[in-house]
This record gives C-alpha cells, structure tokens and sequence, in this order.
C-alpha cells in the first residue's frame, strides 16, 4: 500500500549537519521532495516546526552524545512509525566514536579545562544502542542517489535494498589499480560497505571506511594481508578504528605468523 504525503521529520543530534546538508543538495529533486512529503520539522531548512505531532517517518542524523540527544531521540522514536538513522554517525558511532585512548574526564579537561563538570556530554553512541532503528543508511554523508532511492521506496510503502558488497567490487568496476597490492597503502575497502562508487580510491586515495563495515567483514584477514605489505600494527589499527566504533568492531587478533606471535 502507497503511503499518500507522510508526515516527516529530519533531525540531527551530535554531528557536522553533513547528512542533511547531502539531502539540501538535492537541488533538483528538493520541489518534488517538498511537494510529495508533509514535513512537520527540518530545523536546518524550515524556521516554523512542530515537536509534537505524530510521524510516519523520522531521518535522524548524528550520534547519542549529550542527554539532549538521549531525550530528542526517544521523543522522535515515540512519535514515529518508522525511524531511519542516516549517516556512519547514526548507524555506526563514526569519527565520534573513534578509539581514543584517553579518557572522556582527561579529553573534556583538555577541550574545556579544569573543572568543566556542566558539560552536556556522554560516550557517543549509535541510534541502535538506544531505540529501535527500523531502517540504516551510512555514509559520510550519505549518498544523494541512495537517499532517493530511500524516499522513493517508502513513497511506494517498502524499503530498498542496496548491494551489500565491499567498495572493493566498486573498484574492480572503476578498473581501479589496487592501492594496497600495487602501493601498499593501507585501504579499508574490502572492508567497507559499497555505494560511493569507490570515489577515493578512483582518486588514488585509499579508503577509511567511511560507509561503515560491509556485512560479515573479515577483519583478520584483511589485517594479515595488510601486515603482509609490511605495514605497521599501529597504522593498520588507526585507519581500520576510525569510522568503525570499538563497541561494533571486532576485536581484532590475529596470529602474526612472521613473528610467531600474537599481533
């Protein structure tokens, strides 16, 4: 059954605004959008918005940072039929939710000094930590192609399906070089979920998983192979930390076999 003008609310809890910035972008398409969706708040497009009716469709960009996000987001969840998390950020914690070997106490003294303590502030968290996410869709930012897709779809009253494969398949499409065979760079995209069109590595910039983890990634292997080009521990470590949050990643230990030891 079509869904007829959903009422639809955008929202960004702790984030850069790049994922509602993307949907701002679609120039051509934004009369169509505005014409075929009841938006009841954008607060990033639109001075005059409504916090209290009921939703058919919440796109909530950006991590559970602060307890402002905490009670935004299980407002929004509460009045939605169906939430959508849109952005690494929402689905998967992004660069908020890096590693970071220091402490959240010692990182809010170095940002706001000594005795800081009113600071709004929490372990960032992805939507799915929190509420029930009906539907995810990564990037950094999202792709404008998909999130039409996305609109389209729940207009007709489904989801889309999106190819589940690594930007690996994208760059083999691109007939790409492969930056960490021929160039030894440490490249993230046979683990990373596909849709960007593997746009850095066809610039010969190697990819950090900026779309999150492809389903079922093989951390160790990858990780042997990119130990196999002599590439240290610590920077197979940070690149593959960035977009992928700890509380997510897998653990990753693998048996370094040139040293005979635990890597």
């Amino acid at each position: 059954m079509t869904m007829s003008k959903p009422r639809v609310g955008i929202y960004g809890l702790t984030s850069c605004a790049g994922d509602q910035l993307a949907i701002l972008n679609c120039e051509d398409e934004l009369v169509s959008l505005a014409q075929a969706l009841d938006i009841k708040s954008w607060v990033m497009a639109q001075s005059v918005n409504d916090e209290e009716s009921p939703l058919d469709i919440a796109l909530v960009e950006g991590v559970v940072g602060t307890e402002r996000d905490l009670e935004t987001l299980k407002d929004v969840r509460e009045r939605a039929k169906v939430l959508i998390a849109i952005g690494t950020c929402a689905v998967w914690g992004g660069v908020a939710a890096m590693k970071n070997h220091l402490s959240r106490e010692r990182m809010r003294e170095l940002v706001y000094g000594a005795g800081a303590e009113h600071i709004d502030a929490q372990k960032a968290l992805p939507l799915k930590s929190v509420v029930d996410v009906d539907y995810e869709l990564p990037g950094c930012p999202i792709e404008k192609h998909q999130f039409l897709t996305l609109i389209g779809s729940l207009l007709h009253g489904d989801l889309p399906e999106f190819p589940q494969v690594p930007v690996c398949s994208e760059c083999k499409m691109n007939e790409n070089e492969c930056l960490l065979v021929h160039h030894g760079q440490v490249c993230c995209g046979a683990l990373t979920l596909a849709g960007c069109g593997a746009r850095c590595p066809s610039l010969n910039v190697p990819c950090v998983g900026c779309h999150g983890p492809v389903e079922e990634a093989h951390y160790n292997a990858n990780y042997r192979a990119l130990r196999a080009h002599n590439i240290s521990k610590d920077d197979i470590h940070k690149r593959m930390g960035i977009f992928s949050s700890p509380a997510w990643m897998p653990k990753v230990l693998v048996q370094d076999e040139s040293l005979g030891r635990e890597a």
